[in-house]
């Protein structure tokens, strides 16, 4: 099936994923949805999230998208089931924790596991109820690290600030003796070096995006709807056109990318 995969972000982070999803299904067409006018999703409330993904949802319906994932923790959190309930049989609709929980819970059975994430993310429990119904065993201990988002964002990473900051959420206590570490936000991944400096190679440190681009490839071949040739070129829409947005598209693709601007509310 030929119609493109929606991806939406509250910002830059969901990049990590659509980088992963640009390399590991070359045949695939994306339309992503970065909603820089509104970031940082982590900080808002469950009804505001839910009421901008829907809004996004209905630009990449009139897309056509034959799938649309949340690649942003926090809506995937906070508005997973009322996206699957809105977009209903127009199109599929997957999210970041899923493929995460299931990759968790069958390489760490009981053991330790951690993870960082906004305050929306830490807050809903999503990760550990899921976790805890998949394996009781596993042991699960999760710290919310609300700076670390607009230190991205803002360009603040790879230096010493962003190193002080990382430690100092990391050494928390209440990570202790983790066995794992869950980054449970689509813009960590750009500190993941500093993370794995942290730890020195003693744990894993998971970054979701691969994860998630190898469940996607599953989920469409499985569903009939992988497409056998990429046709157009990936559209990239953003609800504010920032100079951090336009630097970090380009650093992941390796290319100047076109951004074009959607507001979603006039």
């Amino acid at each position: 099936m030929n119609r493109p995969i929606g991806i939406f972000d509250s910002g830059l982070g969901g990049l990590t994923v659509a980088n992963a999803v640009y390399r590991h299904l070359p045949n695939e067409r994306m339309v992503y949805f970065g909603d820089s006018a509104h970031l940082p999703y982590g900080d808002k409330s469950a009804a505001t999230i839910q009421a901008y993904s829907v809004k996004i949802c209905d630009v990449l319906l009139q897309k056509h998208c034959k799938l649309i994932l949340i690649a942003c923790n926090s809506a995937s959190a906070a508005a997973y089931e009322l996206v699957k309930a809105y977009v209903g049989s127009k199109a599929k609709v997957l999210n970041v924790i899923d493929p995460v929980v299931a990759y968790v819970a069958h390489k760490y059975a009981g053991r330790k596991v951690g993870l960082i994430g906004t305050k929306q993310t830490v807050g809903s429990g999503v990760y550990e109820y899921q976790l805890k119904v998949k394996d009781p065993s596993i042991q699960f201990c999760a710290l919310p690290t609300p700076l670390l988002v607009p230190m991205i964002e803002e360009g603040f990473h790879n230096n010493n600030i962003s190193e002080a900051i990382i430690e100092q959420y990391l050494a928390d206590p209440l990570l202790e003796n983790i066995d794992t570490l869950i980054l449970g936000c689509t813009h960590y991944p750009l500190i993941k070096g500093q993370i794995d400096k942290f730890y020195e190679g003693r744990i894993e440190v998971i970054d979701s995006s691969m994860i998630v681009a190898k469940a996607l490839a599953h989920y469409l071949a499985e569903h009939g709807l992988a497409s056998a040739q990429r046709q157009g070129e990936h559209e990239f829409l953003v609800s504010d056109i920032t100079p951090s947005f336009e630097k970090a598209a380009e650093l992941f693709f390796g290319r100047k990318v076109p951004l074009e601007k959607h507001i979603l509310w006039e």
